[in-house]
């Protein structure tokens, strides 16, 4: 099993991230960097990861670890690098992965407990539209976009995913649902970020960007063909 983290100047968290992640699950954690202008690569591989340059983009950071995973990895898991995403609950969502049970599992923020503040009003908004949307189209009801996910390595490579910004995540929910994949959403205990900066919440132009994307992926899947199963 692989581990990605995609970051961007998250110097301050990304080394607790890291470490959180248990030694089961840790055996190849790929730090994929957007061109940070901190010490989030220095602090990543002390703490044991490969790093990579992965260019701008979130989906492409995405798309650059998993293709870094290791020949043996089965499973590829994401999370972000904030310290928001409870890493040392990995085994909820990889497990079932691992087992050959499902396809992909998704972390749900809004079926677990958030602190107060973790998720702004529209975040959770989005995520309910979204799980509407998906379920109209596909029959698979989603109630988040949460970045802590894993799914199968082959299953993912035969998605097929383009989106190289913030629509990777919905993208791989639409054509996994469209494909008739096994999914489940599993609620996991969510955080604030542990320090630094959101790049989408922490701004009104970061938070249009990335739906203006996430709006757009989902017009494109719609209408779009189907992967193979």
């Amino acid at each position: 099993m692989s581990v990605v983290i995609p970051t961007l100047d998250e110097g301050e968290t990304i080394g607790a991230v890291l470490r959180e992640i248990p030694r089961a699950y840790a055996g190849d954690l790929i730090v994929a960097d957007g061109g940070s202008r901190d010490d989030t690569r220095a602090i990543a591989g002390a703490a044991g990861a490969r790093v990579i340059e992965a260019g701008r983009g979130y989906g492409r950071a995405c798309a650059a670890g998993a293709a870094a995973a290791r020949p043996e990895s089965r499973v590829v898991a994401f999370l972000d690098g904030d310290g928001a995403d409870r890493g040392d609950l990995i085994a909820r969502i990889a497990d079932p992965v691992l087992r050959g049970e499902r396809d992909l599992v998704l972390a749900s923020r809004t079926r677990g407990a958030r602190e107060p503040g973790a998720m702004l009003w529209h975040q959770v908004l989005a995520g309910r539209l979204a799980g509407l949307g998906i379920g109209a189209l596909y029959g698979v009801r989603y109630s988040d976009m949460c970045a802590f996910r894993a799914i199968g390595r082959d299953a993912l490579a035969r998605l097929n995913l383009r989106e190289m910004t913030y629509g990777w995540n919905i993208e791989m929910q639409m054509q996994a649902a469209r494909a008739g994949y096994r999914i489940a959403e599993v609620p996991v205990p969510y955080r604030c970020r542990a320090g630094g900066r959101s790049k989408v919440a922490g701004s009104l132009t970061g938070t249009l960007r990335a739906g203006s994307r996430i709006v757009s992926t989902f017009l494109r899947v719609a209408a779009g063909p189907a992967p193979p199963p």
